[in-house]
């Protein structure tokens, strides 16, 4: 029981950043390196702040971090990388497409992110308890593959026009290595949650709940994240002569875009935050424990894929594709559970 409701959690927290794109196709007038920039103050500065104020007090938070200041400076360099994934991962869909892109990355991220912090604990993959974490960390990238599949299908359907407009950039060997990148880069957010667990147990103790204890952690990752995207925004806005951009917005343009920007910081937040929710849930050391950072990535393709449906994005995909689309996601579903199958 308590494992299903830490699924739910996590599934809710899932669906909110698969949400996230929404609100920024409702900012008007902003370049992309401003708009990244504010969503970004609010997505990993300002709600995982009060975040983490859930967890302990300002003072509190302080003694935490210094008394741990290793783990701390661990957690914020992983954002840091993780950071670089963040903005690699947009650089692979523009050469691979997002079918092939996202397929490529999020496998990446949920293999490299789940396996990684296993072996770092030495944890025996030949156990049966790293065998069945191996198997279901295959059936997801299997799921992941199945779904990418079903774009580049769907991509088979467009016209010639419509193709080159959506991957006029292809270029297959520097994708995949871009991809690959992006994947490995994106997995260093949950190694930066693995190395903060010394904080988590300090913030325990200090009197966190554990329902909100990873939140102090998850802060100083996306603090390393938030490093990472503003030294490359502030390098697009000389290179693009956007810096003022926001101040010369009209009231109501700024006002809207303030609004869509922390809407979407919030949405985007909810991920790492059910995800800390969830895990509370799990055995410390089950293989669902292990397993969740897989678990978020699957859920992420899945409830993406949702919004596809309903934003009208697979209308003339052909049969087909909506096949290897259901499949894919059936596979991932089945993904969640196997966990608890031995």
């Amino acid at each position: 029981m308590n494992t299903l409701i830490g699924l739910v959690i996590i599934s809710i927290g899932s669906m909110g950043q698969s949400s996230s794109y929404v609100p920024i196709n409702k900012i008007k007038d902003w370049s992309w390196e401003n708009f990244w920039l504010v969503q970004g103050v609010f997505a990993w500065l300002v709600f995982p702040l009060l975040g983490a104020f859930l967890a302990n007090s300002f003072s509190e938070l302080i003694n935490i971090y210094t008394s741990n200041s290793s783990a701390a400076l661990q957690s914020i360099g992983y954002g840091v990388l993780w950071g670089i994934g963040g903005l690699t991962f947009g650089l692979s869909m523009r050469y691979l497409g997002i079918a092939l892109g996202q397929s490529v990355s999020l496998g990446t991220c949920a293999a490299f992110g789940t396996l990684i912090p296993a072996i770092l604990a030495g944890d025996d993959l030949f156990s049966p308890k790293g065998l069945i974490l191996l198997l279901a960390v295959a059936v997801t990238l299997v799921g992941i593959a199945v779904v990418g599949y079903a774009g580049s299908l769907r991509s088979q359907q467009m016209s010639e026009e419509d193709r080159k407009k959506a991957i006029k950039d292809f270029a297959l060997k520097k994708g995949l290595l871009i991809a690959l990148l992006a994947g490995v880069m994106s997995a260093c957010f949950n190694l930066g949650l693995t190395a903060g667990i010394p904080i988590k147990e300090f913030s325990i103790a200090a009197g966190a709940s554990e329902l909100f204890a990873q939140n102090p952690v998850t802060l100083l990752v996306t603090m390393g994240g938030f490093l990472t995207n503003f030294v490359y925004c502030v390098y697009m806005n000389r290179k693009n002569k956007t810096s003022g951009e926001i101040f010369r917005s009209s009231h109501p343009v700024l006002v809207n875009n303030l609004l869509f920007c922390a809407l979407a910081g919030l949405l985007w937040y909810s991920q790492f935050f059910g995800l800390g929710m969830g895990q509370s849930f799990f055995e410390p050391e089950s293989v669902m424990m292990a397993f969740s950072w897989s678990i978020l990535m699957a859920l992420n393709v899945i409830f993406s894929n949702v919004w596809g449906i309903i934003l009208k994005e697979w209308i003339g995909a052909g049969k087909k594709a909506i096949v290897f689309l259901a499949l894919g996601m059936v596979i991932l579903i089945i993904s969640l559970v196997i966990p608890n199958l031995f």
